[in-house]
């Protein structure tokens, strides 16, 4: 009978319409309880909930100083947006905070946002960058992953000329913590995106939604493995899962709902503000219950 990975729980605290500190304290009080064994922020530049104008930090900037001011949660960008930043400096970012957090980054990137919701549309307008078509955002994303692990495992510079990414002399160094490299998550749920996922993902994540739909596209991730001659268990399944605060029956019943479809890496989305002992509450009332339920 094969051996069932027990569930790694986590959470994601997005930063916008928050302080700082405010996310800083609830990532040191879920580093200090074990079950909650890994922590995300997002890749947004501004808000995509409440108030437009109001606040929203800079994923990588802000993952830099939680991984200084945590010692033992995994951490990281559920999931980057490959269309803000060259695959070359992202690779320089990404090595950064993992030396920063003594090898604990998982490394999340996906195609970048879709054209909904409006609000996620307008931040690349904003910023100056480029909105190109879905074929052309999964190709570069295809291709970053490849320039982005040759950055953290060659020796030597080498030259990359691409469709979408030219580089000449590239060279990475230091090197990430973790070898061979950090544990790669590609988040999404297109077909093209999965397709990525199956050459290039160590987990998948699939940002919530209806169950059968998440257990429909993980099954296409498992053909699209076959297809590749890649075993479909070597790509653990993550998902992402909205915490309602004042209804923790919900969310217990669409974590039952996830691992009994086997995801086994589990975000709970803390919507802001957070309320006092946040980390701890989800402890008790989320993880230790749905794992007693399941039988781990």
């Amino acid at each position: 009978m094969p051996h069932t990975p027990r569930p790694r729980f986590g959470i994601m605290t997005a930063p916008m319409q928050v302080d700082y500190h405010d996310v800083l304290r609830v990532w040191r009080e879920a580093d200090a309880i074990p079950e909650i064994e890994h922590a995300w922020l997002f890749d947004h530049l501004m808000p995509i909930g409440g108030d437009p104008d109001g606040p929203t930090f800079e994923g990588w900037t802000l993952l830099s100083a939680l991984a200084a001011h945590t010692r033992r949660l995994r951490l990281g960008v559920l999931v980057t947006s490959n269309r803000f930043r060259p695959p070359a400096m992202l690779a320089k970012i990404a090595t950064t905070v993992d030396i920063v957090s003594g090898g604990r980054l998982d490394f999340g990137i996906g195609v970048g946002s879709r054209p909904s919701p409006p609000l996620a549309r307008r931040e690349y307008a904003a910023h100056g960058l480029p909105f190109h078509d879905t074929a052309h955002a999964v190709g570069s994303l295809a291709e970053a992953c490849t320039v982005i692990r040759r950055l953290w495992t060659e020796e030597k510079p080498f030259d990359h000329h691409g469709i979408h990414h030219h580089l000449t002399g590239a060279f990475g160094n230091p090197k990430p913590v973790q070898r061979p490299h950090p544990p790669i998550l590609i988040g999404g749920r297109s077909s093209a995106t999965l397709r990525v996922a199956a050459e290039h993902a160590d987990l998948w994540n699939i940002p919530g939604g209806a169950i059968d739909d998440a257990v429909r596209r993980s099954a296409l991730l498992d053909r699209y493995c076959a297809e590749i001659g890649r075993d479909p268990a070597s790509v653990t399944r993550s998902i992402h899962l909205p915490v309602v605060y004042d209804r923790p029956s919900a969310t217990r019943h669409a974590i039952g709902e996830a691992l009994d479809a086997g995801f086994r890496h589990i975000v709970l989305g803390l919507p802001a503000p957070y309320p006092a002992d946040v980390a701890r509450w989800v402890t008790d009332e989320l993880i230790s219950a749905s794992a007693r339920s399941a039988g781990f």
